[in-house]
């Protein structure tokens, strides 16, 4: 039977036998979202629960609904202090397999109870759940530990406030679409269909309000999908406007530098296109813009240059190659309005831009490079200049290349061991009909990684094609 009225036994105590429809739950006071005082929700109201019979099983229940694991300990006798207003609760008894508090019956007795009885838990922690079926552990479909197995998400109403609190917990930055039902596949074993709601500024999943109301027709076509996007902010530095400088991304409020290991050609239109600065020019390498400060990220954005937004492009975090500030990416943008910062860095023609002809840009034009005073040496100054490895080979062409004129750059003279080719000797302009260009390789053309090893030096080979 369900009551709707409340028996007043004391002055300050209230009692309900069962809770209606609508009841949540809430943990207070106990300096963790999964520790606390056991407050109800009920008829727009916060009222706590007796602790006459609780125990692991109630406790249990409220883990499960508050998505925080196992429970650890039942505390009784207003153990996280006591509360205010009515007690909405007393006597429950559930099995310990229910989804909601709701779902556990009640004795039907009554006892006296004040807020010196307030009832407690103490859970095993935070709601382990995860992003699974995306390209990456920020973008896949919603699931969490729901019994013995893991479950996914059914709410129709699931929307940007929710995901906000879903990507900060797993520190994935901020969602960057609607949540979309099945967009990362169907799932399999049970299916949550409590509706939850969420203002979006919770620190934790577990203090959104999650009510015992249930969706109806919920089954895996309606799986929760979310796509978080950990760098929430990008901006050029040290350049002579805000299209040309030092790249740096910021994770949630830190900001840090990109390795021009980890940065390419196709990233780099990326982001340029995202700063509302058109396509980019170049992507000098070796901290052309002064070393930043902080933190220096490592993952590799596998763009394919077409996208609007740096979120859109798969990311992976496999290169780990020792990097420090003074390899720290840069990055020039067409809209630049001092296009002569580019004078002396150098492009290469080929599709992995770390293979083809050599490009330097000079004069405000892009040059192609003669063979003839060319060597190894300098070939190695290229290759580490763009961030490129080592030089792998070095070989005559008469192609024409995509240079913007029919002049070519020759007379570089390098010992091998300089960062730029402008350390090297002073160059001269010649006609490109005086002789072949020059098409290079560098070793990181030969994409291959180790995947599955934390070390990065054993694994699983995998190559770029």
């Amino acid at each position: 039977m369900k009551m709707e009225i409340c028996l007043f036994i004391l002055p300050l105590s209230c009692l309900l036998l069962l809770t209606t429809a609508n009841s949540d739950v809430r943990l207070v006071g106990g300096g963790d979202p999964c520790a606390g005082r056991v407050e109800v929700l009920h008829q727009g109201q916060w009222g706590t629960v007796c602790d006459d019979g609780w125990d692991m099983e109630d406790a249990a229940v409220v883990c499960r609904q508050m998505f925080c694991g196992d429970a650890v300990a039942a505390p009784q006798y207003a153990h996280f202090g006591a509360g205010r207003g009515s007690i909405w609760m007393s006597n429950v008894a559930c099995g310990g397999s229910e989804s909601t508090l709701k779902d556990c019956g009640s004795r039907q007795r009554v006892y006296s109870c004040g807020h010196h009885e307030d009832a407690g838990v103490i859970c095993s922690g935070n709601f382990e759940m995860q992003l699974t079926g995306g390209p990456h552990l920020c973008s896949g479909r919603l699931e969490f530990p729901l019994g013995d197995s893991r479950g996914t998400v059914c709410d129709p109403d699931f929307d940007l406030q929710d995901a906000k609190v879903v990507c900060r917990q797993l520190g994935c930055g901020i969602p960057v679409e609607e949540p979309r039902g099945a967009a990362f596949g169907k799932g399999g074993g049970q299916v949550w269909s409590k509706k939850i709601n969420c203002k979006g500024d919770e620190s934790d999943f577990g203090q959104c309000l999650r009510s015992s109301t249930e969706e109806q027709n919920c089954n895996h076509e309606t799986d929760v999908g979310l796509k978080c996007f950990w760098y929430t902010d990008s901006r050029l530095v040290g350049g002579p406007d805000s299209c040309s400088g030092r790249v740096e991304l910021q994770y949630l409020s830190e900001w840090g530098t990109v390795c021009d290991a980890s940065w390419d050609m196709r990233a780099a239109s990326v982001l340029c296109q995202q700063l509302q600065c058109g396509s980019a020019v170049a992507v000098p390498g070796q901290a052309w813009f002064g070393e930043g400060r902080g933190r220096i990220w490592a993952d590799v954005f596998e763009c394919q240059g077409n996208e609007t937004h740096l979120s859109q492009c798969a990311v992976s975090s496999w290169s780990r190659a020792a990097c420090s500030h003074g390899r720290d990416a840069g990055l020039i943008c067409e809209g630049s309005k001092s296009l002569s910062a580019l004078n002396g860095t150098v492009r290469l023609s080929g599709e992995s831009g770390c293979e083809g002809q050599v490009e330097v840009y000079y004069q405000l034009t892009w040059s192609r490079v003669l063979m003839d005073s060319w060597s190894f040496r300098e070939t190695s100054v290229v290759c580490r200049q763009l961030g490129c490895g080592s030089a792998v080979r070095l070989y005559s062409s008469s192609l024409s290349g995509t240079g913007d004129s029919d002049v070519c750059l020759t007379g570089y003279q390098c010992s091998g061991n300089e960062s730029h080719l402008l350390n090297c000797s002073d160059l001269q302009r010649l006609s490109c009909s005086s002789g072949p260009q020059v098409p290079i390789e560098c070793s990181k053309h030969r994409s291959i990684r180790l995947v599955g090893d934390a070390g990065g030096c054993a694994g699983r080979l995998e190559v770029l094609h």
